[in-house]
Parts: C-alpha cells; structure tokens; sequence
C-alpha cells in the first residue's frame, strides 16, 4: 500500500471555529505547468495514475482516525482536479472516502470546472456545510506582472477571477494563496504588493492564506539565493502585513527562523513563529502586536533595508 508523500492530523480556522483537520499530500504524475521559479513539487512525478491515488487514500483510511478530522485538506504536486493528476476514478474514491466533510482541495484556475466541481460535491454533500468544497487557488498576488516576472505562474487575475465565478457557480467557496516576496522584489516592495493583494481579495475570496517564500532544493529560486541574490522576507514584514490586513489572513511560516525561510537575526524569531501559527488559529491581532512590539537589535535592521534597499542592490542582508 503507497503512501503519500505527506499526510498528518493538526487544527485549522473555519470562519470562527477550530477544527480537526487532516492534511495530505497525494503523490501523483504531476504539475503540468511545471514552471513555477520558486517549487520543488514540480519535480516529484510517479508513476501509477488513478490506482497510485486510491492506494495513497487507501493508506490514509487504514493509518488516520478520518471520523475525527471535520476538515480534510487535499494537495498534489499540481492540481486535484487536473484529470491527468487526479483521474476521475480516483476523484471519486476521494470524494465517497471525505462525505460529510469540509474539503479544501488545491488546483489551478484553467482545471475549475463547473460541472466537475458540482459532481465532486454532491458525493461528499451531506447537508451539514453550506459549503462543503473550497477550491484552492495558488493566486501568489493580484499584480499580474509579479505573477508572470518574479513566478512564472501562467495565469492572469482575470482567469482567477473566471474561475472564481466557476466555483461559485458550482456551490463551492475559493481560497487564494498569496507569496510573500518572491524573486527580484525588494523588502519593501514585496510588503507593499502584500497588502495590495490581501485588500484587493476582501469580498472575492471566502479565505486568504499567506504564505512566506522559502526557498526550496532545486529550484530557480535556490539559484539565486545561493549566489547572495535573495532573501526570504523578515519576520518582522510577516508582522506587519498581517497586522496591515482589513481582516483575518491565516499563514505558516515554514522555516521560519531558518536561512531558506522567512527570518531575522535567529534571536527573535521563535517568539514571533509561535505567535503567527497562534494568531492564524485565533485571529487575536494582539499576539502579533505584542511580539512587533518587542525590542531585538534586528528591528532596526530591518527598518534600514525597506528604507535603502532598491533593485539594483538587493539583497542588502542575507
């Protein structure tokens, strides 16, 4: 029996509750975009087609307490709902497997379809969500030429928005994934396009997720970060977009503290990890507000480089 590439039990935000949840990530034959400067998952492909997915949901029903979790987050190395990811079989094994569950399932815009959506839905519908199905967009920002220059993504903020409409057509509800700081941005630059983009999104999308970059093994991003051409954002821009925001954006600092993650001096950092992951479950500004408000020595660092930092002299700290 397969197992998937990750899977574990944990608690997320669902409007104002918090809930078991249960996230995995399917192994599968892969992105087809398979451009995106700052992923490693575009290189994990398999073999196997639907029968890899079910054996891999299979593991998942023999090794988790599925009655427990209320939430179940599905990803993949792309899309779930690209059919040459995810064939239809092995859609509906997942579907029949989730019923009565709150799915989170992550996919490009070109794979939102209305009518596959509605039939995923109506096999995982008991009537006890409004909405059982979220789809999940990877967005990065709403400024389309970061998307194309500094991502490589492949989509525009107009064919976000068709599949918005889509999935709300269909029943479901859309969360947008937002990177914070990708490449050839400056700190300041990367905060600023941020906030743009969390304002833009208020009405458009049920739930916004912030996603600091990492930095990833064998990535184009990797590239430059090994050569002193990138840093990931500071903690203390985390803070600051998120205590800039008009209302509750969840995020998880992976590698928070870390060189290939979002970071500061590593004296601070913990402190400030452990009150992003707690504010994304309670939505309570004042955990942030009480760690931004700390004294460390690496604030006023931080401070020089959005003031000082420009284009052509980035980055001005590792």
């Amino acid at each position: 029996m397969e197992r998937p590439a990750a899977c574990w039990e944990g608690q997320d935000r669902y409007g104002n509750e918090i809930l078991p949840s249960l996230t995995i990530i399917l192994k599968t034959s892969g992105c087809r975009h398979d451009r995106c400067r700052m992923c490693s998952y575009r290189h994990e492909r398999y073999p196997g087609g639907e029968e890899l997915v079910i054996d891999q949901l299979r593991w998942v029903q023999e090794h988790h307490d599925l009655p427990k979790a209320v939430m179940v987050k599905v990803y993949t190395s792309g899309s779930f709902f690209d059919p040459c990811e995810v064939p239809a079989g092995a859609a509906r094994y997942a579907a029949e497997l989730f019923t009565g569950k709150l799915v989170v399932a992550e996919t490009r815009p070109e794979y939102v379809e209305t009518g596959l959506l509605e039939e995923f839905i109506s096999r995982i519908d008991t009537g006890v969500f409004k909405t059982p199905l979220t789809v999940a967009i990877g967005l990065e920002t709403v400024t389309d030429i970061i998307r194309e220059k500094s991502i490589d993504k492949g989509f525009s903020w107009d064919d976000f928005l068709h599949a918005t409409k889509k999935a709300r057509t269909a029943g479901a509800g859309v969360k947008a994934y937002l990177l914070q700081k990708p490449l050839f941005l400056t700190e300041t630059e990367a905060n600023d396009d941020m906030e743009r983009s969390i304002r833009a999104l208020e009405g458009i999308a049920d739930a916004v997720s912030m996603n600091p970059c990492t930095v990833q093994k064998n990535t184009e991003l990797e590239y430059y970060w090994q050569r002193g051409a990138y840093r990931p954002p500071y903690l203390w821009s985390v803070l600051s977009v998120l205590l800039s925001s008009p209302y509750p954006v969840t995020c998880d600092p992976v590698g928070g503290g870390r060189s290939r993650g979002p970071h500061n001096c590593g004296e601070c950092d913990r402190g400030i990890v452990e009150a992003i992951r707690s504010y994304s479950l309670t939505a309570d500004k004042s955990l942030l507000s009480e760690v931004f408000e700390k004294e460390c020595a690496c604030r006023e660092e931080w401070e020089f480089v959005l003031d000082h930092e420009r284009s052509w002299s980035l980055p001005l700290t590792r």
